[in-house]
């Protein structure tokens, strides 16, 4: 059987007791590198769960993905995945090779940041569509993660910004000339999400187009949530590209309408608390008196 099993968010010791009793017992056990990342290294993993993780990277487990499933119809194999198994897309289509293939498989799910994103105290049951921020180039600035913001916000709901990860990238250059060399690893930080988000709303502005959010807009910073260290701050956008949350990985909320516990929540984490004790609520939309 195929085994994928959420690893929680925090460290080693986040893994439900079920996962980790069926890590110990599996003839070979691939941790997913590339959609997300712990706290700890592979070493601490491999020691906690006193078994060898090969390590599966974006390239295995798209194009690689038989050996994955290789003799799992007779032996149980897991994919450990940080976070909970279905967070990213590439873990369904191994699902549906699994079955493709006549292998049964069992999910065990863990804690996500889509669930955990609700330490900040914004209501999960208040969040629309999910949106991912990638890293610009200068030739490429897409602008598509603005308008699904702009979706939520005219509905008043909340919106989860995950920011992008450069992990085992190549150059251009080197993609070219056939490379193996990779660029070192990248992760976006809610100081840069908020600059591109500003500079979208820059050239939105100059365009006339009536805007979603403004440089006043109320935003959540998130650092790695589940960890002793995670960090909180909530702060307009403009003051949020000043924030230092630290280390990764980050996460960013948009707020739409909030009620005034969210509001009474988010006090506990506000950047400026002599500026955000102004906060009021109006219609459920939130300004700066």
């Amino acid at each position: 059987m195929l085994f994928l099993i959420g690893l929680g968010l925090g460290d080693a010791r986040d893994i439900t007791v079920k996962g980790l009793e069926i890590v110990k017992r599996c003839s070979r056990v691939y941790l997913e590198a590339y959609t997300s990342l712990l706290s700890v290294g592979k070493d601490a993993l491999e020691e906690f769960y006193g078994r060898e993780l090969i390590i599966a990277e974006r390239e295995m487990v798209e194009q690689e993905a038989d050996e994955i499933l290789r003799d799992a119809a007779d032996n149980d194999v897991a994919f450990l995945v940080v976070g909970d198994p279905f967070g990213a897309t590439t873990h369904s289509d191994l699902v549906l090779r699994a079955v493709k293939a006549g292998i049964q498989y069992c999910v065990v799910h863990n804690a996500s940041i889509l669930n955990a994103v609700g330490c900040c105290g914004l209501q999960l049951y208040n969040f629309g569509e999910i949106v991912s921020i990638v890293f610009w180039t200068e030739t490429w600035k897409p602008e598509s993660f603005y308008d699904k913001i702009k979706r939520n916000r005219q509905t008043g709901v909340h919106t989860l910004c995950l920011l992008d990860i450069k992990v085992k990238e190549q150059s251009l250059e080197n993609l070219m000339r056939g490379k193996k060399i990779f660029e070192p690893p990248r992760f976006m930080s809610v100081n840069e999400a908020a600059e591109q988000l500003l500079e979208i709303i820059e050239n939105r502005r100059g365009k006339g187009e009536e805007l979603a959010l403004t440089e006043d807009t109320l935003c959540v910073g998130l650092a790695r949530v589940g960890s002793k260290d995670q960090k909180i701050a909530a702060a307009t956008l403009q003051q949020m590209v000043k924030e230092d949350l630290g280390a990764p990985l980050h996460s960013l909320i948009i707020t739409g309408h909030m009620h005034p516990m969210e509001i009474e929540m988010l006090k506990l984490f506000a950047a400026d608390k002599s500026c955000f004790n102004k906060l009021i609520s109006l219609d459920g939309l939130t300004c700066y008196s």
